[in-house]
């Protein structure tokens, strides 16, 4: 099996478009798709769908990719064995526009010189993205095992930042005009966060965030977007969502959305990153260096009862430094 052409099948699965594949890779869009479409004939399958907005996966496409992904893998764990440092640092986040990207983006201005690759794993089990560090089909992941006994002995979290939040809102909503909220002032309020996936770690933030506070979060109907979300935030006068503040959307100028940070206390969505207890990547050292140094959230903070806060030196904190692999003869932690 072309191993080019299973590296390109799982970045255009990835990016959502055969044009941003070849970009990254460095080849035509014409060089992929007939890698692609080589591929399909020597499985027999259809891989792809076309799209207004690019491919989607199709049964046997979302059957092949976990395969695919360790064949990529595979080859490129064979590559670094004999030239340590040569591949790019791959890391997973929840998004392009998520806060994890623009702090790697930040970091990467600050340091161009840093080969890394940033993918999305469009899974929504932090478990599967900890089994894909475990195999070392990525470095690491910006997921949460919320239940520290679930996770995999050689793979291991280390408190990234916490992303506050912000209620969104449309210019005709009761709320549009204040500068900051408290939570109390959330409740009642049509919360609309569509699409909470059943065993994520965002379903269960925003479980424990709506019966901590009161809040009506309604996760009714299919995730469509961001696009049909900001839509119907900028069309009505009583729904309102929550966005992280580093988080970034973009919306036509005409919407009028306004973005009202929620403070005392300032509720938090803590970010961890999961990495590899034994044999790192040798990039990861200075991309957690660069989350140590970030500002941590002054005032009063709310995080979920399974967060761990920065610098706390709790029971699950001490046994995870315990447990972790030299890294370039110190602990990551």
């Amino acid at each position: 099996m072309d191993t080019k052409a299973v590296r390109s099948f799982v970045r255009a699965a990835e990016l959502g478009q055969v044009q941003h594949a070849a970009d990254e890779l460095g080849v035509t869009q014409q060089a992929v798709s007939k890698r692609i479409a080589a591929l399909e004939r020597e499985l027999g399958v259809r891989l792809f769908t076309r799209t207004a907005r690019g491919v989607e996966l199709t049964l046997d496409g979302r059957a092949f990719l976990p395969h695919a992904r360790s064949i990529v893998a595979s080859v490129d764990r064979a590559i670094t064995a004999i030239r340590p440092g040569s591949r790019a640092l791959r890391i997973d986040v929840l998004g392009l526009r998520s806060a994890q990207a623009v702090i790697l983006h930040d970091y990467w201005r600050s340091h161009p010189e840093t080969d890394l690759d940033v993918v999305t794993l469009r899974v929504d089990d932090p478990r599967v993205a900890a089994a894909a560090v475990e195999v070392g089909e990525i470095d690491a992941s910006f997921r949460t095992v919320t239940d520290p006994a679930v996770l995999p002995r050689d793979v291991h979290m280390i408190h990234a930042f916490d992303s506050p939040l912000e209620l969104l809102v449309g210019p005709r909503h009761p709320l549009a005009s204040a500068r900051t909220l408290t939570p109390p002032r959330l409740r009642k309020l049509r919360i609309w966060v569509p699409g909470i996936a059943p065993r994520s770690e965002w379903g269960e933030f925003y479980d424990e965030l709506a019966t901590e506070f009161d809040l009506r979060i309604d996760a009714a109907g299919p995730n469509f977007g961001d696009e049909v979300l900001l839509d119907a935030l900028a069309d009505s006068a009583d729904v309102a969502t929550l966005v992280g503040a580093r988080d970034r959307y973009v919306w036509p100028a005409n919407y009028d959305l306004r973005r009202i940070p929620i403070v005392n206390p300032t509720l938090a969505y803590p970010l961890s990153l999961m990495v590899p207890g034994t044999n790192p990547h040798p990039g990861l050292r200075a991309i957690i260096d660069h989350f140590r140094g970030l500002k941590p959230l002054a005032g009063t903070v709310w995080r979920p009862s399974w967060a761990t806060a920065p610098g706390r030196s709790d029971a699950n904190t001490r046994q995870t430094r315990s447990r972790i692999a030299p890294f370039g003869g110190t602990e990551i932690l």
